[in-house]
């Protein structure tokens, strides 16, 4: 008689730990899944939550008690009145110095951080936004950045510092910080519009919310990344709490400080476009009404500014962080402001504060033209090849479908089972935890079938990015001039909103699901590159002359010692590639993309915050799970090493 054998406990130690994982999540899926009382492919209707009745009973509120309640009309309003007062004082400040003054200050305080070569950059670029004719739009946006740049640096530092003094609040606050940076920003303009109305107010407060944790993160970061020997010296000569504060601590973070300020600069500039939809003006709303009547000219005019003024700024705020002397910049400011009351003042007595008409281009017209060329010729009936129509055609069927499908096709516990696997694959149960935590919480939402639909998407749009990101990557990574080559694309596609390029993508694509991924990845593939050639560089020289000597050729170089060394970059650019493909779903929600995306925008434009809110939460919960799935935790990947 056939005896069956049953695994003992050193038995089961001595299984490789990927099946032993498998096989208790096998067990654990076998024990919960009845009890949850688990039917066909759809999330149980029994394990929703209903949030509209709740929300839209908030929203209500809100809109009935906006005129009358005390908290509206000493509070907000006030915060509201402030805003409007500090934007309109910057930008008539900013008039009253006219071109040349705005001019001459920037290339001033550029000089004197960074040299002439930053210096005529940045005039340059200033006198580029008037040629543009976008002189009084570039202004409008510079000063409402302005406003929100510093409002968001002085909350980042409140946030950091008492992140980086409390190990309490930074535990506190982390997960708030996360929520503020993975929320998308369609989904909390909406319960800003709602308590401030549409308005510059909305828009500014709206760019602090998603510029701040950068700068919070980053200056406790600096505080607690302080060196101990330092901190013990000032200890010893009997300085107070505030005192050691204020002559050691922060000086020691002022690199991170100066770059929390450069992150801050760019996610402000970013929402440049985004706040136009409630009203901020100024450039993103040139690109939003662009986007409206599918004018690629009009929207690269206003794009290009806004492109500009964050490159500038970017690399002023970088050449500051590298200097370890602070005089320079604060003498250079004075010089600055020195030469533009002057400069302002000889050019109120000309009469030429305003940027001359004449001296402006026809950029629209030439641009327009080529993109019609391109829509005539590209479109369709192209021979052998097809047309781009055809291509988003054949994407859709053959890609985008069946992975929609599959995904709708799968039990819902199914899809819980494969989460937890490739979670606690890549990390550890705790990983897996938070990752199928977060998957059914969207099921809970009552968002599983969108959610499915936007991941399917997004999988896609991966994928893509993935492959052209990796090739490109090891091509600039093997090749200077190719590096070289492909860094001012990589600047233009890294800092120009998102949807200036929707609009080029729309007239070749058309409007669907394809154009939407097509979008995506190009937000996307800048970062993939550049964190690929960056790791492949970084590679031990030593490794790769042993592998030279050992006659191994530049292929096996590559795939033997360049790759695997490189690993912790690649996943790296993994987990940046979904983060910043799932930041334009709601952006392709808006040309065809549906799902999430589409609700989000949806409830933004309908003032429905019970649609908004429930699709940007799935949206926050698909960005953790998909990070937990694909970016290994630190101890795991000492292990693989």
């Amino acid at each position: 008689m056939a005896t069956i054998s049953v695994p003992t406990p050193r038995a089961m130690r001595t299984v490789h730990p990927a099946v032993r994982k498998l096989l208790v999540l096998a067990v654990a899926a076998a024990i919960l899944v009845p009890l949850a009382g688990a039917h066909g492919s759809s999330w149980p209707h029994h394990l929703t939550v209903d949030l509209s009745s709740p929300l839209s009973s908030a929203s209500n509120w809100v809109i009935d008690n906006r005129d009358t309640h005390p908290l509206f009309l000493y509070f907000f309003g006030y915060i509201s009145n402030a805003v409007v007062l500090t934007v309109r004082a910057v930008y008539l400040t900013l008039l009253a110095a006219g071109w040349p003054g705005v001019t001459v200050v920037a290339a001033a305080v550029a000089h004197r951080v960074a040299g002439v070569r930053l210096a005529v950059g940045t005039g340059a670029a200033f006198l580029a936004c008037g040629v543009l004719g976008m002189w009084v739009p570039t202004m409008q946006t510079l000063a409402l950045m302005v406003v929100a740049v510093l409002a968001s640096v002085a909350v980042g530092l409140v946030l950091g510092l008492g992140a980086g003094l409390s190990d309490r609040l930074n535990r506190a606050l982390r997960p708030v910080l996360d929520t503020m940076q993975v929320l998308p920003a369609f989904a909390y303009l909406l319960p800003v519009v709602l308590v401030f109305g549409i308005g510059v107010p909305a828009a500014v407060l709206a760019t602090v919310v998603y510029a701040a944790p950068p700068m919070a993160r980053l200056t406790a970061l600096g505080l607690r990344g302080a060196d101990p020997e330092v901190l013990e010296a000032v200890d010893s000569l009997g300085a107070t709490r505030a005192q050691r504060l204020l002559t050691a601590r922060l000086p020691l973070a002022r690199r991170e400080l100066l770059l929390g300020l450069n992150q801050t600069i760019m996610m402000a500039l970013s929402m440049a476009v985004i706040a136009s939809v409630i009203g901020a003006g100024g450039l993103g709303d040139r690109v939003y009404q662009a986007l409206a009547s599918v004018d690629v000219g009009a929207a690269l005019a206003a794009g290009i500014p806004i492109v500009l003024l964050a490159v500038v700024l970017d690399r002023i705020t970088a050449a500051a962080g590298e200097r370890g002397d602070t005089r320079k910049p604060a003498v250079g400011l004075l010089y600055g402001l020195g030469a533009t009351v002057a400069v302002a003042l000889a050019a109120r007595l000309l009469g030429r504060l305003d940027w001359p008409t004449a001296w402006t281009l026809d950029f629209a017209g030439p641009v327009n033209r080529a993109v019609d060329w391109m829509t005539a010729h590209l479109y369709s009936g192209v021979p052998v090849v097809g047309g781009t129509a055809d291509w988003a055609g054949h994407f859709t069927t053959w890609v985008l479908d069946p992975v929609r499908s599959g995904l709708q096709w799968l039990p819902w516990w199914a899809v819980l089972f494969v989460v937890a696997a490739l979670a606690w694959l890549i990390g550890t149960w705790r990983t897996a935890l938070t990752a199928v935590l977060a998957m059914a919480a969207i099921g809970v939402l009552g968002v599983w079938e969108p959610s499915l639909d936007t991941l399917s998407q997004v999988l896609a749009a991966v994928a893509v990015t993935l492959v052209l990101g990796f090739a490109a990557g090891v091509a600039a990574a093997r090749s200077d001039r190719v590096e070289r080559a492909l860094r001012p694309v990589l600047d233009v596609f890294q800092t120009m909103p998102q949807f200036v390029y929707l609009i080029p993508v729309v007239a070749l694509f058309g409007v669907g699901r394809a154009p939407a991924v097509a979008a995506a990845v190009v937000y996307a593939l800048p970062a993939v590159v550049r964190i690929t050639a960056q790791g492949l560089r970084q590679v031990d020289p030593a490794a790769l002359e042993s592998a030279r000597s050992l006659g191994a050729t530049g292929r096996q170089q590559l795939l033997q010692v360049q790759l695997p060394l490189a690993r912790p970059a690649l996943l790296l650019a993994v987990n940046q590639g979904v983060v910043l493909v799932l930041a334009v779903v709601i952006i392709g929600g808006l040309v065809g993309g549906g799902a999430l995306g589409y609700d989000v925008a949806f409830g933004l434009a309908q003032g429905d915050l019970a649609t908004g809110l429930v699709a940007g939460a799935a949206i926050v919960c698909l960005g953790l799970m998909l990070d937990r799935v694909t970016q290994p935790t630190e101890r795991r990947t000492r292990e693989s090493q």
